[in-house]
């Protein structure tokens, strides 16, 4: 993600607002699995997710993405609604089961003409693609292989990316690896409430390695093919201890802080497991499958790191408390219940936290650009009575979380841009269609999609690359 992308600024004063910086990239995101529908069509293969979803009990109601938004054949509607909201980029994720069907062998060139003509779309109204090539959607004859865990994955996720990069590259100048790798290892193969639904602790760790190993590959072979700007995104987060003076509590949150943050960041920015967390690794599972040179192939530069971040986390010392399922050796530690305000899906709102995030990673990995690649909240909106979306609770949650940007780059993080999440509503993973992140909203029977009232308040964000004089929240 390049901060090459111009933002034009009007010229019109903001009477007590605040501006970002001149380029700050404007966007909105979206992931494959979640809007496309269409899994049957033109040599689609299956996916983890098409599986899970058919497993009773794994996603709510017994949801899936079978027709989602209808993306996939109603994506012209769409990229012109992108172009009305102004947004100057889109991110959007490829479906892996779309391009090679089996994860590996012969290439579906009508997957790739689908993401074609969407990036065509896409440039023709002025807006830049930002392609994420693994959004949790792997072929599921990949898993049967071993998935993750296996290094074969790791192997074949390089040479997909070298074949998607063939067909956009002359277009796509930002390429993401993947998204959100915590989130693959440990909820696909630890607590298993995300596909493929695997309750290994074992395996979470050799997730882990393979996600960072095949991120490090396909980035050199992005590199070399000319990708202009390289980048992965995670989902740093924000952990405190409940009580800072307490040396048991401080201890309970440095290792949550190794689980979902420092195994990640560590090796793809200082090219190197933390040892305390091999160590933890090694409680559950023999380190032989981390080879001589892995971590420098991890260590692969990139332009940027992406962002995700919706909640904080606050834990402590609670002598007796079994281990977290999606936390393998958390053992004795406790996770504080939300408080104060909370979104539709239970999650405590804090922007305070996400500054303390950032400032986080300026200060412990310097020198690193970010972007925030995900940011939203899920409310249960529906029309009223005029017709409209009246969201008044999003947008609170979107002005604050934007001022917390403005905070950590006010302390000098290297902030390039922002993408909310998510353009529409969508298919939300285990949660299926009962909770809604989007900007626009849609009618599940109908296909229809209607702006809320976030969605024109973030037009006039982009407009006037700023915000007006608004009360902060959840500080």
């Amino acid at each position: 993600m390049t901060a090459t992308v111009s933002v034009e600024s009007s010229d019109e004063p903001l009477a007590s607002g605040v501006r970002f910086p001149d380029g700050f990239v404007w966007g909105a995101a979206t992931a494959s699995y979640q809007i496309e529908g269409a899994v049957n069509e033109d040599g689609r293969g299956p996916s983890i997710w098409d599986t899970f979803c058919r497993t009773p009990g794994r996603v709510h109601a017994g949801h899936t993405g079978d027709v989602a938004c209808d993306h996939y054949h109603r994506y012209v509607e769409d990229v012109a609604m992108m172009a009305d909201l102004g947004l100057a980029s889109y991110r959007y994720s490829i479906a892996w089961p779309r391009i090679q069907p089996d994860g590996t062998g012969p290439v579906n060139t009508r997957g790739l003409d689908f993401y074609d003509r969407l990036t065509d779309e896409l440039i023709g109204k002025g807006i830049d693609p930002v392609v994420t090539l693994y959004h949790w959607d792997l072929p599921q004859s990949l898993e049967d292989r071993g998935g993750w865990a296996s290094r074969e994955t790791a192997e074949a996720f390089a040479e997909y990316a070298q074949i998607v990069h063939a067909r956009l590259g002359d277009r796509v100048r930002t390429w993401t690896t993947l998204n959100e790798p915590w989130c693959s290892a440990y909820l696909g193969y630890g607590s298993g409430r995300h596909a493929p639904g695997v309750t290994d602790p074992a395996s979470v760790f050799k997730a882990v390695h393979h996600l960072l190993l095949g991120h490090g590959l396909a980035a050199r072979a992005l590199r070399s093919a000319g990708a202009q700007s390289v980048s992965i995104t995670l989902n740093p987060a924000s952990v405190l201890p409940l009580d800072p003076e307490n040396a048991a509590d401080v201890e309970a949150a440095r290792i949550v802080d190794g689980l979902n943050n420092r195994i990640f960041l560590d090796p793809l920015l200082r090219g190197q497991y933390p040892d305390d967390m091999r160590e933890h690794m090694a409680r559950f599972v023999d380190l032989s499958f981390i080879r001589d040179g892995d971590e420098a192939i991890i260590n692969a530069p990139i332009d940027v790191l992406g962002v995700n971040y919706y909640t904080p986390s606050y834990v402590s010392a609670k002598p007796g408390t079994p281990s977290a399922p999606d936390a393998p050796g958390t053992d004795g530690v406790a996770w504080r219940e939300p408080v104060g305000p909370i979104t539709d899906i239970g999650w405590q709102i804090e922007p305070a936290a996400l500054t303390r995030l950032l400032d986080r990673i300026h200060r412990d990995y310097p020198g690193t650009p970010m972007m925030i690649t995900e940011n939203g909240a899920s409310y249960g909106d529906g029309p009223s009575e005029d017709g409209a979306i009246h969201d008044t609770n999003r947008i609170e949650y979107l002005d604050g979380h934007l001022r917390a940007c403005l905070d950590a780059i006010s302390h000098g993080v290297d902030l390039r841009g922002y993408f909310a999440w998510s353009l529409m509503d969508n298919f939300e993973w285990a949660e299926g269609y009962a909770k809604r992140f989007g900007l626009v909203h849609v009618d599940y029977t109908t296909q229809q999609r209607v702006p809320k009232d976030s969605a024109r308040w973030y037009q006039e964000v982009i407009r006037r690359n700023g915000l007006t004089d608004q009360g902060r929240i959840g500080e």
